[in-house]
């Protein structure tokens, strides 16, 4: 299914970033060549994790979470961090560019697995999920930290962190989430855009408007596949966050259903190798990666449909970058590994 889910992802990418691959780089498959070279990469990932014990893991795990957090201290030192749509999130190297945050991901559901195991209590789990999100927040990037969260604290919920003390954790996230919102005038407008909707066209609702153009010019079957007018410049991130918009545009509303189903299916069976893993450690990380591949794709339909703010999440195998690509599909190979390991007990 991840196969089939990326091999969608490059027909999407090949569509919608068209126009604007022309229109920079006078190569209409410039963006699709980059993303199957990193697609081809992120599929030997897989390969070499589905066929590593996924007990490899534990031992390795905070090591790498070290590794990740030190790669988010790089890219917030000028020089080697390098800044574009005023956020530094990336780090380059000659022809290529990594993003952190998409590792950071990956490391931090292998560390959460780690702590369940080892039975740690809510201040280890308290100490590193604060430490990530602030230096992902100072890059800035708050629908990254979301994302973070959400594993964490889908992990920690198994694991068996009690709920008062959890509540209490999610509450202090909760007030500092919203005070850094509101110390942000570009995040504060996104929040009064999603209350008031598209009461400014033109103007800061000009994104969320150009989406439900997109969406509502596809109808119930789509205007066709190559057919979307949203995609010439009209819709800005077309490539990226945005590319669901121009995929419901082209395939109505009766293919974005499927292609939610698909993405639910998909979902659903990483949880249900998460309840025949064979221990703690495997049934948590299952877990964290379903969390992190589940709670993207809702964080970025949710924006779409304009029942969510408004967040620049990619959406898993379908969004531009290779680093995303990479580590979802690397990520996926773990989750196969485990699968080979389960047990009929829930």
């Amino acid at each position: 299914m991840a196969v089939f889910l990326t091999v969608l992802g490059f027909i999407a990418i090949a569509d919608v970033s068209a126009p604007q691959a022309q229109a920079y780089f006078s190569d209409s498959f410039y963006f699709v060549k980059q993303q199957i070279l990193w697609g081809v990469f992120g599929f030997l990932a897989l390969l070499v994790a589905a066929n590593i014990h996924y007990s490899f893991w534990r031992r390795l795990a905070p090591v790498l979470f070290g590794v990740s957090i030190l790669l988010l201290v790089l890219v917030l030192i000028p020089g080697l961090g390098t800044k574009a749509l005023g956020a530094r999130r990336w780090i380059n190297f000659g022809s290529f560019s990594l993003q952190p945050s998409e590792i950071v991901k990956l490391t931090t559901a292998l560390f959460f697995a780690w702590l369940a195991d080892k039975k740690k209590s809510l201040r280890w789990y308290a100490v590193s999920l604060g430490l990530v999100g602030a230096l992902i927040m100072l890059q800035p990037d708050l629908g990254t930290t979301m994302v973070v969260f959400v594993i964490g604290f889908t992990q920690m919920l198994v694991a068996g962190i009690p709920l008062l003390l959890m509540g209490g954790l999610v509450l202090v996230a909760g007030a500092l989430g919203s005070v850094l919102i509101f110390l942000s005038d570009y995040r504060k407008e996104r929040l009064i855009t999603f209350l008031k909707g598209t009461t400014e066209p033109l103007g800061s609702s000009y994104h969320v408007r150009q989406i439900l153009i997109a969406l509502g010019s596809g109808g119930l079957l789509g205007v066709g596949l190559g057919q979307s007018r949203q995609k010439y410049l009209f819709l800005p991130e077309a490539a990226t966050d945005s590319v669901f918009a121009i995929v419901a545009e082209e395939i109505g509303f009766v293919g974005s259903t499927i292609l939610i189903v698909i993405f639910t299916v998909f979902t659903y069976k990483i949880l249900k190798v998460a309840s025949r893993s064979p221990d703690i450690f495997s049934s948590t990380l299952s877990l964290g990666i379903g969390a992190w591949i589940g709670g993207q794709v809702f964080l970025n339909l949710g924006s779409m449909l304009a029942i969510v703010p408004l967040t620049g999440i990619p959406l898993p195998f379908f969004s531009y970058g290779g680093s995303s690509l990479t580590m979802v599909l690397f990520g996926v190979g773990i989750i196969l590994n485990i699968s080979k390991y389960g047990t009929s007990k829930r």
